[in-house]
């Protein structure tokens, strides 16, 4: 029996808003996308939002999603959630710009010296490129060394910058990276420059997991080699355990910073490590203009105090171990090439066809049949499981996966 694609979404507000803001708004104009991975499928998926609540947004057209990018993992315990949102509104009542600094500063410092291992220091700032950018001088100017090491996605400045253009070539010339879960590859950067590394800085991971002793091993080396290891835990914070990727891999380091998940949407990093390594931040111009802003340091207070009194981050964990293992079976019942990636709280599925272009038509024809079925899933970047979504949610996104995979092989056969 021929297959029938699910009906086009009714997109017309979105298309609408997209042409007025191609006109105004540079991102949109030029690229529509911060890099080429975030690529969505043109003309399939929504670009506007109108509201979002718990596991759910609804688009400029009155569609509804369950949302599994979640803000690019700034969402962990569900859209507009209820407790953050009183703690923000309160601050934002009594005047959350002033010009002291106020108490939520201190008590969220003191919240997070609590949880994060290691953690005796902290320097709060806005976005993850600050925290990392930070990380690096003050690993610069503990070590008197200007040399980094660096693997992951680490923020948009000079000095990890995915784009050349606009960047100076000697930002970079001090900077080089390895191959992840590689340690002889990581040796060889090193052993390129003896003496000469201020700081290894690496996300602890992005989509498959570190293979077993090779955190410690990175850690290990960094030291040996008289630099520091830095753990850039934007995604991993606050979402894989409280006390994030050092906790549930068992590793520690010198330095961690920290956004996404920490405030459930709100705008705050922070750069956190022990008291010998921060004293060097007194040696150092870090600033930031809305340093002082006391709602998103609210937010940040809920948000982790909910995660540490609660069994929240458990059931993500099992919700996505569910996904997973569903996920799991549809790929084994297919015709199709995949695999599931990732860990069970940032869930993958990655097509894995030889031939570049029908992996491609395969992902498209994929992502088009979900995102008709009213499930936000990002085909180029891993989804994220929050605390808002249920079981039932999980079973509508196999449901809608299931007749993504079904989508996909009827047009690839009929080909």
């Amino acid at each position: 029996m021929k297959y029938i694609p699910h009906p086009p979404l009714q997109l017309s507000g979105s298309r609408e808003l997209l042409g007025r803001a191609a006109q105004v708004d540079a991102t949109l104009a030029y690229s529509g996308y911060v890099l080429q991975r975030d690529r969505l499928v043109d003309g399939e998926y929504p670009m506007f939002a109108e509201r979002a609540s718990g596991a759910h947004v609804w688009d400029v057209d009155g569609n509804k999603y369950l949302d599994f990018i979640l803000a690019y993992g700034t969402i962990i315990l569900g859209h507009a959630d209820p407790v953050v949102s009183e703690a923000v509104t309160k601050e934002i009542r009594d005047g959350f710009a002033i010009t002291l600094r106020k108490r939520v500063q201190v008590e969220l410092a003191e919240l997070l010296t609590s949880v994060i291992p290691g953690g005796e220091r902290v320097f709060l700032l806005k976005s993850g490129s600050d925290a990392t950018s930070a990380a690096v001088r003050v690993s610069r100017a503990h070590t008197g060394r200007e040399r980094v090491i660096r693997w992951g996605y680490n923020g948009w400045h000079d000095w990890c910058a995915n784009r050349p253009g606009g960047v100076p070539a000697a930002a970079q010339e001090v900077v080089s990276t390895f191959r992840y879960n590689d340690l002889a590859s990581l040796e060889a950067e090193f052993a390129r420059y003896p003496g000469q590394v201020a700081c290894l800085l690496m996300m602890p991971f992005e989509v498959d997991p570190p293979a077993p002793g090779f955190l410690q091993a990175a850690a290990e080396l960094a030291h040996r080699n008289g630099a520091l290891f830095v753990l850039d835990e934007m995604r991993s914070g606050f979402r894989m355990c409280l006390g994030g990727a050092q906790e549930k891999y068992g590793v520690s380091a010198d330095l961690v910073t920290f956004s996404k998940a920490m405030a459930n949407g709100y705008p705050i990093s922070a750069l956190v490590g022990t008291e010998r390594m921060m004293r060097s931040v007194g040696e150092v111009h870090i600033g930031s203009t809305f340093h002082v802003n006391g709602a998103e340091m609210a937010a940040a207070i809920a948000t982790i105090t909910q995660l540490r009194d609660s069994a929240l981050l458990k059931r993500i964990e099992s919700l996505g171990e569910q996904f997973q293992q569903g996920l799991r079976a549809q790929v084994a019942g297919s015709t199709l090439d995949a695999e599931v990636a990732g860990v069970p709280q940032m869930p993958f599925l990655r097509f894995t066809e030889g031939d570049e272009e029908v992996r491609q038509r395969i992902q498209d024809l994929f992502y088009t049949e979900t995102v008709r079925r009213g499930v936000l899933l990002h085909p180029n970047h891993h989804w994220y499981i929050c605390g808002a979504m249920t079981q039932q949610d999980i079973e509508t996104a196999l449901e809608a996966t299931a007749a993504g995979f079904r989508a996909a092989e009827a047009a690839v056969n009929h080909d």
